[in-house]
């Protein structure tokens, strides 16, 4: 089995009947389980992205916007919170920090919870208010938030339901939220996972393209350096991605 979710690259060769792109193009893609750490990937045109901008290099397009189950993109969902307020547990990782930046870009007042030393990065990002999870708690900062969104799960998971007002949604990563919290009254909670849609990738693209929004990459390794880099992840409290890279 090969791993691997998000690629970037130059395409090498199309299959037959596929038009939109050609050799040589410049693309991006969430391919799944396709398995990513690979020095040729292959995928279905339609979670491809291509681009004639030049501007963001190959490695920062090693990136992904996670979608809600079942088929509802939260994206999409982004665009009904303007001016609602939004607390994102672990905003500065590969998934955490997009999130703070799609949710400003979207009108949301954004807190996010991070180590001390992670706070000046969320604070780069713009969140109205960074929060030390460590000497802070998120539960006596926020009240009648309407949305959660958590990239942390366990006991930091359950106490999110306090947070939420009435009709707010705790979305996780991670695991189901607990329905049957005594504080989840009145409130909805969601498991979101990763869905490849091209159209997203193309939107995101015009975000970054346009410096509403950035990508930040952490370390890059050698693809042969798989191991390497999760045990990094696995370790270190991560600023942005981190990339795996194909050299020939």
């Amino acid at each position: 089995m090969t791993l691997g979710w998000e690629v970037a690259g130059l395409i090498e060769k199309v299959g037959q009947g596929v038009n939109e792109f050609k050799k040589g193009d410049r693309v991006y893609a969430m391919i799944g389980a396709a398995g990513g750490y690979a020095e040729y990937p292959a995928c279905r045109p339609r979670i491809w992205h291509g681009s004639p901008q030049a501007s963001i290099g190959l490695t920062q397009r090693a990136r992904h916007w996670p979608g809600i189950r079942p088929g509802r993109p939260w994206w999409n969902m982004a665009r009904s919170n303007m001016g609602k307020k939004v607390l994102i547990h672990g905003g500065t990782g590969g998934v955490g920090h997009f999130a703070v930046q799609f949710a400003k870009v979207k009108g949301a007042e954004v807190y996010a919870t991070a180590s001390t030393d992670s706070l000046p990065f969320l604070r780069e990002l713009g969140v109205d208010r960074a929060i030390d999870y460590k000497t802070e708690q998120f539960e006596a900062i926020c009240k009648d938030f309407d949305l959660v969104i958590d990239l942390i799960g366990g006991e930091t998971q359950a106490r999110s339901w306090q947070v939420l007002g009435e009709g707010g949604r705790l979305v996780s990563i991670l695991t189901m939220p607990d329905a049957h919290h005594p504080q989840a009254a009145g409130k909805t909670g969601t498991r979101f996972t990763a869905m490849p849609r091209g159209e997203e990738l193309a939107e995101i693209a015009g975000l970054i393209e346009a410096g509403n929004a950035q990508v930040y990459v952490a370390k890059v390794f050698e693809l042969n350096e798989a191991a390497q880099a999760l045990d990094f992840l696995s370790r270190e409290h991560v600023h942005g991605k981190v990339v795996l890279r194909v050299s020939h």
